[in-house]
């Protein structure tokens, strides 16, 4: 999670590309090297006559400003003389060249052969600076995905989770997705990979902000493993089963009943189990306080839903079929992808938040349902019920 939260932690991103030479100066310098880049790009005939490679935006989904600040994260890695990478045409590429090869090679999910001829490269160089580019970003911005840190920086996510559906004292929504590939058949262990639903593929378990913010991450099982099997092995569980997450302050709410205390908590869908700590809908025997709670669960979900949505709008190279991709590396281009995501949040990207809304990002897959029910989770779940149903929605 980004280190970025309304103005004061903005304000720390930009101090931070201010001191690697990416302000506003550096934004001009950007905007001269497109320029330059782009009418390289014409002479040199490697226009791709399928995609217009005219407005910087459109090609790379991001803002200027966060294209250098990604530049201002990865610029020590990538300018290093131990490695230099070069155009069809002899010419050394620079730190821009280089992220913008990598953006858009995770940007587009193009094959290696479609980067390089729109770019005027040699596709094992598209590949090269891709993965110098993942090595080092994931070094560089692992800030920018995290749990939050401090009781300010939590009473925030808990205050705009209220706000959204009226849920008190939640800290996140998890949910999971699967990044489908393409495996030969005759590879031995390529049924490891295939799921439920045919598919050969990996899954990604997140657990999100109200602002759509990845706050943490599970990626790399097989997606043939059940949601809740993903969450009972992910680090997150553990902490949360040793009292090291999810137990900070309680509140006190009043109801006609009397006053109960609800603890800290994250909300799933019908794969997880129902804990004390993590909250799932009702299945059955729906009164109009569960069926209210349900409405309420399933708006604030939401936000998951669209942030997995547009993680794969964005960053194409894991929402098609990954054509026999290193599964060693692929839970890293994972990472990277979602810090992207981060990265344009906490720079309050206006390209990104201008991108339409959806909720679909799991096409073809059906809901899976868990079913177990701890004592505990059950009576929390009915405490939460009871309360939302005296009160409005805010």
């Amino acid at each position: 999670m980004g280190p970025i939260r309304g103005n004061r932690k903005r304000k720390r991103a930009d101090k931070k590309a201010e001191e690697n030479g990416y302000g506003s100066a550096a934004s001009e310098r950007s905007l001269d090297w497109w320029d330059d880049f782009s009418r390289r790009l014409h002479e040199g005939g490697h226009q791709s006559p399928s995609k217009s490679l005219d407005k910087f935006e459109l090609i790379f989904r991001i803002s200027r400003k966060t294209f250098t600040y990604i530049c201002s994260l990865v610029r020590e890695d990538l300018t290093s003389k131990s490695r230099e990478f070069t155009f069809l045409n002899g010419r050394l590429l620079s730190l821009h060249d280089q992220v913008a090869v990598a953006l858009r090679r995770l940007g587009t999910g193009d094959s290696l052969a479609a980067v390089a001829d729109s770019f005027g490269l040699n596709h094992s160089t598209v590949s090269q600076v891709t993965w110098r580019f993942v090595e080092a970003l994931e070094q560089r911005a692992l800030h920018h995905l995290r749990w939050p840190s401090t009781e300010l920086e939590m009473a925030e996510i808990k205050s705009k989770f209220q706000k959204l559906q009226g849920l008190p004292n939640c800290c996140g929504v998890v949910d999971t997705t699967h990044i489908t590939m393409l495996l030969s058949t005759s590879d031995p262990t390529s049924n490891v990979w295939l799921d439920r639903e045919k598919n050969y593929s990996m899954v990604l378990q997140a657990i999100v902000d109200p602002e759509m913010r990845f706050l943490a991450i599970v990626t790399g099982w097989p997606g043939n493993m059940e949601d809740w099997v993903v969450f009972q092995n992910s680090t997150f569980h553990k902490l949360c089963e040793n009292g090291e997450r999810l137990n900070g302050k309680k509140v006190q709410q009043l109801s006609k009943e009397g006053s109960s205390e609800i603890r800290e908590y994250i909300i799933g869908d019908s794969g997880f189990p129902l804990l004390p700590y993590l909250m799932v809908p009702y299945e059955k025997e729906l009164s109009e306080s569960r069926a209210e709670f349900n409405k309420r669960h399933l708006g604030t979900r939401l936000v998951a839903q669209r942030a997995l949505a547009r993680l794969k709008e964005t960053w194409k190279i894991i929402r098609g079929q990954m054509w026999r991709p290193d599964k060693h590396r692929m839970p890293r281009f994972v990472l990277v992808c979602c810090l992207l995501h981060n990265i344009a949040i906490d720079m309050q990207d206006e390209v990104q938040a201008a991108i339409p809304l959806s909720e679909e990002h799991d096409s073809g897959y059906t809901q899976q349902i868990c079913g177990s029910v701890e004592v505990k989770g059950a009576e929390m779940r009915d405490e939460l019920s009871l309360y939302l149903s005296q009160r409005r929605l805010p």
